[in-house]
């Protein structure tokens, strides 16, 4: 991945589209701190959490998470808990990572940023 994740767009993806190969996932992960593979039965997902000092703090950003998934129909699995928010990207049509997932991972972590 040549280009930085943050700077890139998602793109369609169909049902036959490939998952991210293991060195593509390596690459994207050095440019997602804190960001790592976890396995749901069979599927790879990528996931985070993300810690705040309040509930209200969480929502508001679990919100923000909601509206830039949605500007790309694109959407993450968010746990809201008190002070924290686990947000995990996968694709649903191929059962696993595919680089939109790796690029709305980096657009989460620059919304936690600011």
């Amino acid at each position: 991945m040549a280009k930085q994740l943050i700077q890139q767009t998602c793109e369609a993806c169909s049902a036959g589209a490939p998952t991210l190969s293991e060195q593509e996932l390596a690459d994207a992960l050095t440019q997602l701190p804190e960001w790592r593979v976890v396995k749901t039965g069979s599927i790879s997902l990528l996931e985070k959490a993300f810690s705040f000092s309040n509930f209200i703090e969480a929502v508001h950003f679990a919100n923000a998470v909601a509206k830039i998934a949605e500007e790309v129909n694109h959407h993450p699995t968010l746990v809201v808990e008190w002070g924290r928010v686990k947000v995990q990207w996968w694709t649903h049509k191929i059962g696993g990572i595919h680089r939109n997932d790796a690029i709305m991972a980096a657009k989460t972590d620059r919304l936690f940023s600011n």
